[in-house]
């Protein structure tokens, strides 16, 4: 590996770094994302249910908002439950905007990445170029210093695409993700709200 790295020259570091970087992002982001941290199953079910039986409650509000994004969104519902619908709603999406903000997060480094890694790339192909053109004398070229250019230009590339292509599948993976899971969160957003306002008052 190490040899790879020496033939491909200085540039490769370059995109050693971005490598280095996106790879914490991809397991970190697969890790949160999982959908029983972001939607546990049958949340806005139980918490119907205890609304119900006992009220509204500031146990009730802090238990709801630790158990991940949906049940900020829902705690937020809740602690409005006594205001019009139109207050409810807002306050609702008002959550659901740092929610996503939240989601999203490290999204745009990756997406960075993926646009950058080819172009890092290109950079070594251009270095590479450099030396195979600076290789060539009045007497003739100098074998080594050839090779060594050709080398420089074609790992870098390679490296390039390497980086970037996985980096751009993570990335549009984890953006539809995120549009899904905002999806099925205002639904559910929008069921608690019918079922609030459904209830009798109390």
């Amino acid at each position: 590996m190490w040899e790879i790295i020496q033939a491909a020259g200085w540039p490769i570091w370059f995109l050693i770094l971005a490598s280095v970087i996106a790879l914490p992002i991809i397991i970190e982001r697969f890790w949160t994302l999982r959908r029983s941290n972001i939607i546990p199953k049958g949340l806005v079910n139980q918490v119907l249910t205890e609304f119900r039986q006992k009220g509204m409650s500031t146990q009730l509000l802090t238990q709801t908002a630790q158990r991940g994004p949906l049940g900020q969104i829902v705690a937020a519902g809740l602690a409005n439950a006594q205001s019009p619908r139109v207050v409810m709603k807002e306050a609702i999406e008002e959550v659901g905007r740092v929610v996503t903000h939240r989601l999203d997060r490290f999204l745009t480094t990756l997406g960075t990445i993926a646009a950058m890694a080819p172009l890092l790339g290109l950079f070594g192909t251009v270095i590479g170029m450099i030396e195979i053109f600076g290789s060539t004398t009045v007497t003739g070229a100098n074998p080594v210093q050839l090779a060594h250019g050709i080398s420089v230009a074609l790992y870098n590339t390679a490296f390039g695409l390497m980086i970037a292509i996985p980096c751009m599948i993570f990335y549009r993976y984890f953006r539809a993700l995120v549009e899904s899971y905002m999806v099925e969160m205002e639904r559910e957003a929008i069921r608690l709200v019918d079922a609030v306002h459904a209830a009798p008052s109390r």
